[in-house]
């Protein structure tokens, strides 16, 4: 059984930042590209970043580049999202996801390339 645990979610004000963390287990943790979605009452789920299985590489939507850092710790089975200079606008609860084929993917900005996530954290951000 797949599990993905967040954590680190919470209330900040506008310019702080939050570092959320993603633990995960039931398989093979570091064949899998992972990715940071996020998702506001009432509207659809939408990319934030994603990170290649071995972490050489990371991607970022336009509305977070140059604020948050995506990482991933293999040997403890995390992943990461760092989140400076945060926004009103970034509030949202956070969901991690890993893809669903091991190794490289094609589309890391698409919901449909990652099959399990987890429950979501919330963050607020306070203007």
């Amino acid at each position: 059984q797949v599990q993905l645990v967040e954590s680190g979610g919470g209330l900040v004000q506008a310019g702080g930042s939050l570092r959320l963390s993603c633990a995960a287990s039931g398989r093979t943790f570091s064949s899998h590209a992972m990715a940071w979605f996020r998702q506001v009452q009432g509207k659809e789920r939408v990319y934030v970043a994603a990170i290649t299985w071995g972490g050489s590489r990371t991607y970022y939507a336009d509305s977070v580049k140059g604020r948050f850092i995506i990482s991933r710790n293999n040997a403890q089975n995390t992943l990461y999202l760092q989140m400076n200079s945060l926004k009103p606008e970034d509030t949202a609860v956070y969901y991690c996801a890993s893809s669903a084929r091991t190794y490289y993917i094609q589309n890391y900005d698409r919901k449909d390339d990652y099959d399990y996530w987890g429950q979501g954290t919330q963050v607020t951000v306070s203007s």
